[in-house]
């Protein structure tokens, strides 16, 4: 074996846990292994003699990488089109979906991501910097000395804004349940009232301030659209004018949670990704985007 095979192998072993970091940092499946293959490419460009620890050099990598891409983000986003400013509000991450299986869900469980879409969605409001401190260090207990050359700022303002962006995700985080079998019985409930358009019993399952993200894309119009949805009765309106699908929607593990693929003639049509807690539903978040859902790793589809 010669030095640059020993060198793939060595980034291999390394690998889960950069697409790990990457995820976190963009919520993206596809930019967040563009990103990874970036940081083997910067990898291929240095002497390796000259990294002492290859996992935490490829990590801060992955991590500088992750800003830009970040920043270059907001950048667009910050542009005056209408379009953009109504997709940033309604962004739904990319989801890791999983089959359900009736021998074992906890297994399931422990093989998605263990992020879950609530939790990215609130990481997308954060500015590139705090993402990024609050990333590295709380997730992965990056050191601040390592995280402060990222950001350009001093160990000691780089804790300052983890600590900011740490106050500002567990304020604007959802509480959920964890038990499956409870999540379960929600989401059964919630498919018989959409299915049998029993308005009713929709708006007995959705929490008072239930929220729903739904991202179709920048081309969908009309009632499919992107769009952001507070309260009980409006979201249980959103629900009962698709309900015509709900015959097509399936369970499936999103992100470690229960949710729904709802697909057509073997085609995704949505992913939703539920949280609930206390019974009820807090909050929907539905990707609807047919280029991202056509990259996505889905399970075998009903026809």
């Amino acid at each position: 074996m010669n030095d640059t095979e020993l060198l793939a192998d060595r980034f291999e072993e390394h690998r889960g846990h950069l697409n790990a970091v990457a995820y976190r940092m963009l919520g993206s499946l596809a930019e967040a292994e563009d990103a990874v293959q970036e940081a083997w490419f910067r990898l291929g460009r240095t002497d390796p003699a000259e990294i002492r620890n290859l996992g935490g050099w490829l990590t801060t990598v992955v991590g500088r990488v992750c800003l830009d891409m970040l920043r270059s983000r907001t950048a667009r986003r910050e542009q005056p089109t209408a379009d953009i400013a109504d997709m940033a509000g309604a962004f739904v991450p990319d989801p890791v979906i999983r089959p359900l299986t009736a021998l074992d869900p906890e297994q399931e469980v422990l093989q998605a991501d263990s992020v879950g879409l609530a939790l990215l969605v609130v990481l997308e409001m954060l500015e590139p910097a705090e993402r990024l401190a609050f990333v590295l260090h709380d997730m992965f207990a990056v050191p601040f000395d390592d995280i402060a050359p990222i950001v350009e700022r001093s160990p000691a303002a780089t804790r300052q804004l983890a600590s900011r962006a740490r106050r500002r995700v567990q304020g604007a985080t959802p509480s959920a349940d964890p038990d499956l079998g409870r999540q379960r019985q929600v989401l059964d409930a919630f498919l018989a009232a959409s299915r049998g358009g029993d308005f009713e019993a929709l708006l007995a399952l959705l929490h008072p301030d239930v929220v729903l993200r739904a991202d179709a894309g920048a081309l969908v119009r009309g009632a499919a659209a992107s769009k952001v949805v507070h309260g009980a009765k409006a979201v249980a309106e959103q629900a009962a004018l698709f309900s015509q699908f709900a015959v097509f929607a399936r369970p499936v593990l999103v992100n470690g949670s229960l949710g729904i693929v709802t697909a057509s003639d073997g085609r995704a049509v949505s992913v939703t990704a539920l949280t609930v807690a206390d019974g009820r539903i807090t909050g929907m978040y539905i990707l609807a985007d047919p280029d991202r859902l056509a990259r996505l790793d889905l399970p075998a589809l009903p026809g």
